[in-house]
């Protein structure tokens, strides 16, 4: 029998993630708080549920989708008190490391399996269905889903014991916060010096200098594009995280304190809802 399949939080990357469920023939209800979201869903076949309740009742795999810790935790005491027992639960929000074990805890003396499986890639890996997925959690919970997985993304990767997907990803925007900085001062410097960004852009990303942010978020920033595929409140959380995470393990991470830095700033100045690549903005204040 085919396993019904939930998902809750169908926001910029949730939306996507979900259409390649669907397409891929299987049975999806969605939830988003905002109801709207849902619509180009809703009329791809998804079944709308009127609330976590009814997902936790009706699916038997949950994928969450959200945005902030506080939410994936709201959200999972719901649907404890509900689910059966052998559900399997999927958090793909960027969260806390620890609050992934204390679920996954919860969530075995419930009989639910539950697995951190953080995401990277932005807005295109969701549309393009090239994320790359890193989970934690039991091994034997992680192949039985596996096939969902391959179905979001090119590269799944299975790094132990739960939260460890969550310490993953917090490694993986430790480097994005670097990368993205350095793409903001090398265009500033492109233009500072009276040359075009785009063919200096062009030029050293096929050599040492080339990275994802180069590649994909480059050509952005050049044409002023600052839509959200991942937005700025959300990049602050996951930094926030992951110099929390850093200081109870006594490392100090000095670039990613300034890059938070000045993202911190630019929330102040109300560019929360912008993409991450909007920080060149900081740069040319």
């Amino acid at each position: 029998m085919m396993k019904q399949i939930g998902w809750i939080g169908t926001g910029v990357m949730g939306q996507s993630m979900a259409r390649h469920l669907l397409i891929a023939g299987n049975q999806v209800m969605v939830y988003n708080r905002t109801i709207t979201k849902t619509k180009e869903l809703v009329d791809s076949g998804a079944v709308l549920a009127a609330n976590v309740e009814e997902v936790a009742q009706k699916c038997d795999i949950i994928f969450t989708m959200l945005g902030f810790p506080a939410d994936v935790e709201e959200v999972y005491e719901k649907i404890f008190n509900i689910a059966n027992e052998g559900t399997i639960m999927i958090d793909m929000t960027t969260s806390s490391p620890k609050l992934a074990k204390e679920l996954y805890l919860k969530g075995k003396n419930k009989g639910i399996s539950v697995i951190d499986a953080p995401v990277s890639g932005g807005d295109t890996g969701a549309r393009n269905a090239t994320l790359s997925i890193m989970a934690g959690g039991e091994i034997e919970v992680f192949t039985e889903v596996l096939p969902l997985f391959e179905t979001l993304g090119t590269s799944v990767k299975y790094m132990g014991e739960a939260g460890n997907g969550q310490h993953t990803k917090m490694a993986n925007q430790i480097a994005v916060a670097g990368a993205t900085s350095a793409m903001c001062e090398a265009i500033i410097y492109a233009k500072k010096v009276g040359m075009n960004p785009a063919t200096v852009i062009d030029a050293i990303s096929k050599g040492a200098a080339g990275s994802w942010q180069l590649s994909n978020m480059a050509s952005r920033v050049i044409n002023d594009d600052f839509e959200a595929g991942f937005y700025i409140k959300h990049f602050i959380k996951d930094m926030r995280l992951a110099k929390e995470e850093s200081a109870e393990n006594e490392v100090e991470l000095r670039m990613l304190a300034t890059v938070l830095k000045m993202y911190e700033e630019m929330s102040d100045a109300g560019y929360d809802n912008l993409g991450s690549q909007a920080l060149i903005k900081f740069y040319d204040k």
